[in-house]
């Protein structure tokens, strides 16, 4: 299997606000005093523009479909925490933990998509679990290393071990668990999503090691990592802060491979992780000021790869 792919679905925002439903346990996201619901989202619309219009320019296929008004969904931009794409022709739907965002999920994205020449063979779908309040959000929750098919995942309370372990057991990948933490307000909190602090490449992966408070756990995650002979590139607390883990590897025109990431996650890092980076990948960044600090989420997030077979 392949782990990146030249194929990604994207939806543009339409009524994009701070969800006050997932800032409970998302500390990333922040107010943003004195804008307008209406200035907000225009500053997202015209930063996802811009993003879509990077990608396209060195190649990458983004299937852009735009949101609706109705129902109130003001993270739909985020993709890929309710469906993922396989190469098998799976598609999976996911648990989530907030109701609103639950409305995310539309069966004429699929349409789309079979319109587009991709190829659906099955639902695999898990969000019943819901009613028993457990959740499992998606590529924010696993983090696919498809070549060696491994899954990490950080627990929290928006990604459930049992759902996680079931999922490896139906996609036959071996399953990586540990905790992750980020202090806020001088207290050790449980980090939302695994894609925060961690990114894994085709012959690299970017974590903060940092993160993981249990030396074990620690020591077993990079171990895994190593064992498949991957580069560690690691990053800072503060670099996780700017969203430096939420990064992405996708493949352009010519199968060249980029690394997709925010401006503040490219700017937070060092000479040296970029040149570390660079010896795998080209960097593409973008400004995602306005939906990193309502969203609580960056780049990586805003990306569905679309693995699955064409026509």
């Amino acid at each position: 299997m392949s782990q990146t792919t030249n194929s990604i679905l994207m939806i543009r925002p339409v009524a994009f606000r701070m969800n006050e439903q997932t800032a409970v346990n998302n500390y990333y996201q922040k107010v943003l005093n004195g804008l307008s619901k209406e200035t907000v989202n225009a500053k997202a619309q015209q930063e996802f523009d811009t993003f879509v219009t990077k990608l396209r320019m060195v190649g990458v296929h983004v299937i852009v479909v735009d949101d609706t008004l109705n129902p109130n969904t003001p993270d739909s931009i985020f993709p890929n925490n309710w469906i993922s794409f396989h190469e098998s022709g799976d598609v999976v739907l996911y648990p989530m933990f907030a109701e609103n965002r639950r409305e995310e999920r539309r069966e004429d994205i699929l349409d789309i998509l079979e319109d587009n020449g991709f190829i659906i063979n099955e639902i695999m779908d898990y969000t019943s679990a819901e009613a028993d309040g457990f959740y499992l959000e998606g590529t924010g929750s696993l983090l696919l290393d498809r070549e060696n098919e491994k899954a990490y995942c950080a627990l929290s309370p928006r990604a459930d071990e049992e759902l996680f372990i079931e999922f490896c057991e139906d996609f036959e990948y071996s399953p990586v668990i540990f905790e992750a933490f980020q202090t806020v307000n001088g207290e050790r909190k449980l980090i939302y999503h695994t894609n925060v602090m961690m990114c894994i490449g085709d012959t690299f992966a970017v974590i903060c090691a940092d993160c993981i408070d249990d030396k074990k756990e620690r020591k077993m995650v990079l171990d895994s990592l190593k064992g498949d002979e991957k580069e560690i590139i690691l990053i800072t607390e503060d670099q996780v802060n700017s969203f430096a883990g939420n990064m992405l590897e996708v493949k352009g025109a010519d199968e060249r491979r980029y690394l997709v990431m925010s401006q503040s996650a490219h700017q937070s890092l060092t000479k040296k992780q970029i040149a570390q980076l660079e010896e795998h990948v080209t960097i593409l960044s973008s400004s995602l000021d306005t939906i990193e600090a309502c969203g609580g989420g960056s780049a990586r997030c805003m990306m569905a790869e679309l693995f699955l077979p064409r026509e």
